[in-house]
């Protein structure tokens, strides 16, 4: 029954040959053009938009955008002179603050938190408000020098801090 099937398939290409080539078709595929998209590409897609809250000043924040971007994520940068009050309405405490605040698919990330913590926090989608990083560590991503110490990523809840993850 499967060979037959098979016989099938390619008797129809070969009696009617597209003439897109599997790199064209690849191509109108990825860039959303072939059809209609099914509702877990759409939500997966969704999942990849950013935006970061940044003070316009901040260079390494135009970093870690770009690290962003390089992994993935469709990122919206919003100049901002209100990160304190970002923080507050986040429920991130004054020991937590990062150096920016961004929001990713209903969770708050805050600082130069890692992409692989980032697509964790996407996948596992703990019952948090999100998680930061507090500061702005040497050799985070977006960030000069050379990594010195382990990054602790903590969640924000309302309840005392927890650690989400050590990188």
């Amino acid at each position: 029954m499967k060979q037959k099937s098979k016989l099938v398939f390619r008797r129809a290409v070969e009696v009617a040959p597209s003439p897109v080539s599997r790199r064209a078709l690849l191509a109108l595929v990825l860039a959303g053009l072939a059809g209609p998209v099914s509702t877990r590409a759409w939500a997966a897609d969704e999942r990849r938009k950013l935006t970061l809250y940044k003070d316009p000043e901040c260079g390494c924040c135009e970093g870690y955008a770009d690290y962003l971007r390089k992994h993935g994520f469709e990122v919206n940068v919003v100049p901002t002179h209100d990160l304190t009050l970002l923080d507050e309405k986040y429920g991130i405490s004054d020991e937590l603050a990062p150096c920016h605040l961004s929001l990713v698919d209903g969770y708050v990330v805050g600082g130069h938190v890692p992409v692989e913590v980032v697509n964790r926090l996407l996948t596992e989608r703990p019952k948090i408000t999100g998680i930061t990083l507090p500061g702005m560590p040497q050799g985070s991503p977006g960030m000069t020098g050379r990594k010195i110490a382990p990054f602790n990523i903590f969640e924000i809840t309302r309840s005392p801090y927890r650690l989400y993850a050590v990188v």
